[in-house]
């Protein structure tokens, strides 16, 4: 198992004069030496730079012994792409620590970073010079070098512009058909992955949008805006399917400071779909379920900025602006046979497809989930 850690308002570790470094440092302590065999070990990426964004990914394995000696060939890598303040994207392999490659295109702070979730080398990250930019790390991939073409991953596939705001989130559907990004406008704007073109504007939010995520099967897409509110879209319709309102909460954990409405900063899915995770300034983590209109838990929290769900579910974490991560317990659940069924029907089939089938329309309102 792997983690990665970014700091935001202050360099993550020392800055070195120049390139970037691995080093490892065992660590003190009984309990942390328990962790393994030998002593355990802390890797630390030294990337010159202050860290905005983090995304994992399996590299294709080598074919021979001619690609990059960080992988063994015929395995394929873990690797981690790092956003940093310059503008570059550093690829790293994880178990040797190993830099592959940089990627060079953006022309200020990379914001988010978001792989293809198949497993293709495709990497699309979010920048505040306003753009998108979408990268093919194939190994195969041939660049032009004077009257020769050399094997170079890390190419620029595209440039997706059309916002005028900072650009702070993207996410791309499991089915990767869909690119969503959010950045300080009231709109969000959804990609087409195959023809890297614009499919809509979703149109709802009554101030900035900064967090989106789609579904596990693909079939819903929410946002996250500062003015409080959770929209959850059909994204291949662009219908608003409900909006979840995040009203005080009378908590009894400080009965000295009143809790206010105030700006959601992000929202996440659980990995079967059933349930919903919020940050807000509120000083709160809630958790939805999909059927309700009110969180079924919440946990005291400040200084929240982001949460993202165990991939098997379980467990949320949370990051805050003080430096912070924290992990919760989330409510465990057995999926319906009913919700199997949509789940892996909807993996495959649009809205649209749902619509044409001859079935009955109370259960093609169940499929595109317009009854829960």
């Amino acid at each position: 198992s792997w983690g990665a850690w970014s700091g935001v308002n202050t360099p993550p570790i020392p800055a070195p004069s120049s390139g970037c470094k691995t080093s490892e440092r065992k660590s003190r302590g009984g309990k942390a030496e328990t962790w393994s065999r030998g002593a355990a070990k802390e890797k630390t990426l030294e990337c010159g730079q202050i860290v905005w964004g983090l995304a994992f990914s399996a590299w294709p394995a080598a074919e021979d012994g001619d690609t990059d000696p960080a992988c063994a060939v015929g395995l394929p890598c873990l690797v981690l792409a790092t956003g940093l303040n310059d503008g570059q994207i550093k690829v790293w392999e994880v178990q040797t620590g190993h830099l592959l490659f940089s990627l060079l295109g953006h022309q200020d702070v990379v914001r988010d970073l978001s792989f293809a979730p198949n497993g293709s080398p495709i990497l699309v990250s979010a920048s505040r010079d306003k753009t998108l930019r979408v990268w093919d790390l194939s190994r195969d991939v041939l660049f032009p070098s004077g009257d020769t073409f050399l094997p170079s991953p890390g190419r620029q596939v595209q440039v997706l512009s059309g916002h005028v705001q900072w650009v702070y989130c993207c996410s791309i559907s499991p089915d990767c058909s869909m690119l969503c990004s959010a950045a300080g406008e009231k709109s969000a704007l959804l990609w087409s992955m195959r023809s890297y073109t614009l499919i809509r504007r979703l149109e709802g939010h009554q101030s900035s949008v900064v967090s989106c995520d789609f579904s596990p099967d693909s079939a819903l897409l929410v946002t996250a805006s500062y003015d409080a509110c959770v929209i959850m879209w059909d994204p291949y319709t662009g219908e608003q399917l409900r909006t979840l309102r995040h009203v005080p909460l009378h908590s009894t954990l400080d009965s000295s400071s009143e809790i206010h409405t105030s700006s959601l900063r992000s929202v996440c899915f659980s990995p079967e779909g059933l349930y919903l995770a919020t940050v807000a300034d509120d000083r709160l983590l809630r958790i939805w379920a999909l059927e309700l209109r009110s969180p079924v838990a919440f946990a005291p929290m400040t200084n929240g900025l982001c949460c993202m769900y165990f991939p098997h579910g379980g467990f949320i974490a949370t990051g805050t602006r003080d430096g912070h991560v924290q992990f919760w317990t989330a409510p465990r659940v057995l999926s319906s046979l009913k919700h199997l069924c949509r789940k892996a029907l909807r993996t495959f089939l649009t809205t649209y497809q749902v619509l044409a089938l001859p079935i009955p329309r109370k259960l093609k309102e169940f499929l595109t989930y317009r009854t829960f």
